[in-house]
């Protein structure tokens, strides 16, 4: 995973992100906004394939490592490989997290939290379902 001082590899201007995304994708992608929880598509999917960013199409989970965390938004213990997301602090609300970002386009996925221990990583990528595509395995 890499940290937030990394340049995204693809850059868009704010029309140019507007034009493409729907007003509730650009909410959350673009201005790192929440979806409600239990509303997203992919909460309780157990589709196998492969998630990507909804923004510019970049690998960044498969489906093997989603979890049912009941927390509301469809969870994974680990990106697809380590620099598919950024990582950054994250002070908004008055609480402190970490910010998961697409490691292409630097768009707002949703947060991760060290509370899964149920998983092989310990970690609960907590990801909002308006920011990826689900491209079911072939076969």
């Amino acid at each position: 995973m890499t940290t937030s001082a990394s340049q995204p590899k693809v850059v868009k201007s704010d029309e140019e992100w507007r034009a493409q995304l729907s007003p509730e994708e650009y909410a959350v992608l673009r201005q790192a906004g929440t979806e409600r929880p239990w509303t997203g598509e992919y909460v309780d999917t157990k589709t196998v394939g492969v998630y990507a960013c909804r923004a510019c199409g970049a690998e960044l989970f498969r489906s093997d490592t989603k979890f049912d965390s009941h927390c509301g938004w469809p969870s994974f213990y680990e990106p697809s490989t380590e620099d598919n997301v950024v990582l950054r602090e994250d002070r908004s609300h008055g609480m402190l997290r970490t910010e998961v970002l697409c490691g292409s386009c630097h768009s707002h996925l949703g947060h991760v939290f060290a509370d899964a221990p149920q998983t092989p990583t310990g970690d609960r990528y907590c990801i909002n379902s308006v920011s990826i595509t689900l491209t079911p395995a072939e076969g």
